[in-house]
């Protein structure tokens, strides 16, 4: 392959990269963060297209973005590090407008105790983002007799009013997706994926596993207009699950149900009673380091509250960390598709205190993997928040020159141990 820059094969003597000179890693590494950036954009701006919401100005910038990383447009690092922190403006934006759309179609998400066991009977499993999908599918299986659960990032559809109002939405089986091949395979029902984090299947359960909308997958049937009719037929022929008893998670803390408890977070505050909020999000993934996260959450004094958003929180979303005054410690927000939520908290406390967000007692330590944790990262960047933490290690695609400028212009830090990072915060 060729470098357009050096004008030399890509790999050779003076170029390290396919179409940048790698004497140009800096700007290779601006691009490489804004591509993915977008790709998260693209993301909540499919969902919220596909609930009817979409905005132009949104649109507009996925072309200047995406044309700003053709061969020799910009050599400007400072310039373009600009366009970054744009695309984290872009990124609340569309975030607003797919959360508007969700509470529109679903109405505003309430706290909600959900079952992880199961019932006797057949069985739907769905995974993925995309709460239409469930919707529609929720509404062709009323009757049938066969029960839909949640999998990975679908756990908080259990909050919305319109989809908890169907009796079998039973409840959420498993945990993140990196871990689908084993629980798919232990689940003996039909399978629905319906967007991204999806894993190449088993053989053992190929035959009973689809597709919908976004998501692909090699000799796995896929689902067209959403008529889920043979997802329905599988289910009925495959055995039936047993009944099982298992534990309870709490989901469902949009922000319009934490802020109706803002008085109360307030002069638990000011009384001394509440000392700290971490917010602990993002991705998991199955690298070993992740398992700081459990850690954290577990040493986590008991005067602080746990914000989580994101499949992260399958880290420790099933301890019991009780409560403050009534205000429960681990308030669950919802997928990664409703950061919107952990933002607008953010905001509505620092007005209340009357101060930045940066000067409350918030600290937010994330987890990285795919694509909208990046433009996530860079909505935070947008608004000015500083030392977050992000782990388990630097992401791959920034340059060593491109972290420094990060660390020093925001604070980024990378995680260390739990105990360290606790005594850095806390003091």
């Amino acid at each position: 392959m060729f470098c357009y820059q050096c004008e030399q094969t890509a790999g050779g003597t003076g170029c390290t990269r396919v179409g940048v000179c790698g004497k140009n890693e800096d700007i290779a590494s601006l691009q490489d963060t804004l591509v993915f950036g977008l790709k998260g954009v693209a993301a909540y701006a499919y969902h919220a297209r596909e609930l009817g919401a979409r905005d132009e100005e949104i649109d507009a910038f996925m072309h200047e973005a995406l044309f700003s990383t053709l061969t020799n447009v910009d050599f400007d690092a400072e310039r373009f590090l600009e366009l970054l922190l744009r695309c984290g403006a872009v990124n609340l934006k569309v975030m607003e407008l797919l959360d508007r759309a969700h509470v529109e179609r679903f109405g505003a998400p309430v706290p909600t105790e959900v079952s992880t066991g199961t019932k006797a009977g057949p069985g739907i499993l769905v995974t993925g983002h995309d709460l239409l999908d469930l919707y529609e599918l929720l509404k062709q299986t009323e009757g049938t007799g066969i029960n839909v659960y949640t999998h990975g990032e679908m756990l908080p559809a259990h909050a919305y009013p319109e989809l908890k109002k169907f009796p079998h939405l039973a409840g959420n089986y498993g945990s993140a997706w990196q871990n689908q091949r084993r629980e798919f395979e232990e689940f003996p029902g039909a399978i629905v994926a319906t967007t991204n984090c999806v894993l190449l299947p088993k053989e053992s359960y190929k035959d009973r596993m689809f597709t919908c909308g976004i998501a692909g997958l090699p000799e796995v049937t896929h689902i067209k207009n959403r008529d889920f009719r043979p997802v329905i037929e599988k289910a009925k022929c495959l055995p039936p699950l047993p009944a099982r008893e298992g534990g309870k998670v709490v989901t469902g803390f949009h922000h319009q149900a934490v802020l109706g408890l803002a008085d109360k977070i307030v002069a638990a505050v000011k009384e001394g009673k509440i000392r700290h909020f971490f917010l602990v999000g993002g991705c998991d993934g199955a690298k070993p380091g992740r398992s700081y996260y459990t850690e954290l959450v577990s040493k986590i004094p008991q005067d602080c509250v746990v914000i989580t958003l994101g499949c992260g929180k399958y880290r420790f979303n099933y301890m019991d960390l009780g409560e403050i005054d009534g205000i429960p410690r681990l308030l669950d927000m919802g997928q990664c598709n409703n950061a919107y939520s952990a933002i607008r908290v953010a905001l509505a406390l620092a007005e209340a205190f009357n101060c930045s967000v940066n000067e409350l007692p918030l600290s937010l330590i994330l987890s990285w993997f795919e694509q909208k944790a990046v433009a996530i990262l860079l909505t935070l960047l947008h608004l000015g928040v500083k030392d977050i933490r992000i782990g388990p290690s630097a992401p791959a695609f920034i340059s060593p020159n491109i972290l420094k400028i990060l660390q020093e212009k925001f604070g980024l830090k990378l995680i260390t141990t739990p105990e360290e990072d606790l005594k850095a915060i806390l003091g």
